[in-house]
């Protein structure tokens, strides 16, 4: 088809052809793309092992706010086009993909281990217990975890993958859905505590939350064992 009507002289007709011609490469690579996610989840399908939950956090590094991680079981063999690690997904596609996993999926869980516990406990143990937390929430007990790079003490078998919300579509489910949840509870506490931009900087050290500290000072949601936090509040 392409051969016949390249065979068009007229330049409109050849620029749609080309258009038309990118966008076929860019759905292959994406159908291999996401082949290449369900590797992880295929090597237990041959088991027999298919309601494995997919395990991802968001929120260690910021000084405000609290950890969030999802549990996420999807259907055997799903694919969802533009999933991937939320890091590697535009802000605007956010709402989009985080849509269709929740269309999708058999069962997800949230956890959410606030300030005050990642103080008491340290950040690492606050993202444990936030992921336990999102397993308990699943309404359909999974076969099999995988985790991203953490293992948690559990009677469910589990594999933690080194950036796994790049290498498995459950976790890159799991990670977009931590992240959407979480920028909505940050935006939240943007109207509840303005000039801090919670909103943009969902709790991180930006620039303007840096200011903010030091201009209005800190408030109930910061975690006081981070810095500059930490010498701010002893001051």
């Amino acid at each position: 088809m392409f051969e016949l009507l390249e065979q068009d002289g007229r330049l409109g007709v050849q620029k749609l052809i080309a258009k038309r011609k990118r966008q076929l490469l860019a759905n292959i690579a994406e159908a291999k793309r996401l082949e290449t996610l369900l590797i992880h989840e295929r090597e237990l399908y041959i088991n027999n092992i298919m309601l494995i939950a997919g395990i991802d956090e968001v929120g260690r590094g910021p000084l405000a706010g609290p950890v969030v991680a999802a549990a996420v079981i999807l259907p055997e063999n799903c694919k969802i086009a533009g999933l991937n690690d939320s890091k590697q997904i535009s802000k605007s596609q956010h709402q989009k993909v985080y849509d269709e996993v929740i269309a999708q999926a058999l069962a997800v869980g949230i956890g959410c281990i606030d300030h005050q516990v990642i103080d008491q406990v340290n950040i690492y143990e606050a993202t444990k217990l936030a992921m336990l937390q999102a397993i308990d929430q699943l309404t359909i007990k999974p076969q099999h975890l995988l985790i991203d790079a953490m293992q948690l003490a559990v009677d469910i078998p589990q594999t933690s993958l080194i950036k796994g919300d790049a290498k498995s579509m459950s976790i890159a489910a799991a990670s977009i859905v931590a992240k959407v949840t979480r920028d909505k509870l940050m935006a939240e506490y943007d109207k509840q505590y303005p000039g801090y931009d919670f909103a943009h900087n969902a709790g991180y050290g930006t620039k303007k939350h840096l200011q903010a500290l030091v201009e209005q000072g800190v408030i109930d949601i910061h975690r006081r064992s981070f810095e500059p936090i930490k010498s701010m509040k002893n001051d």
